[in-house]
């Protein structure tokens, strides 16, 4: 399974997961910049990562993550989080012109709850999946 994973990871940085990772990173920036923003740019940049690298691995809710985590992602969502999500979509509808694009198309989909809401969550290996429950 790994060697699917790889080549899945390979030809999702080819079609669209560098542009989308270029789009965290830039976001990620900006909020560095705004040195109140920080938590929300590394963040960002852990969840640029994911975009870079999806298969084989996936995101779950932290359990102790509190109000806090709720309160930074409602901030995220208002100047963040939809444009990201936004370009998720975009980028979805070319992909699925085409039969091998169908599963990045998929994938890029499924990223969108994490580009909403990215605070309380970890990007964990699909095998560690269930691991804290």
């Amino acid at each position: 399974m790994k060697v699917i994973d790889l080549v899945l990871n390979v030809l999702w940085l080819i079609f669209c997961g560098i542009w989308m990772a270029i789009g965290y990173v830039i976001a990620g920036i900006i909020c560095c910049v705004l040195i109140i923003t920080i938590p929300f740019g590394i963040a960002s940049f852990r969840i640029a990562g994911y975009v870079l690298w999806p298969f084989g691995r996936t995101t779950v809710e932290r359990r102790d993550a509190g109000a806090g985590s709720c309160v930074g992602n409602v901030i995220w969502l208002v100047f963040a989080g939809w444009w990201l999500a936004v370009a998720h979509f975009l980028t979805s509808i070319p992909l699925f012109l085409s039969i091998i694009g169908i599963p990045f198309g998929w994938a890029n989909l499924k990223m969108i709850p994490i580009s909403l809401t990215p605070l309380g969550r970890e990007i964990v290996s699909t095998d560690q999946r269930f691991a804290g429950w």
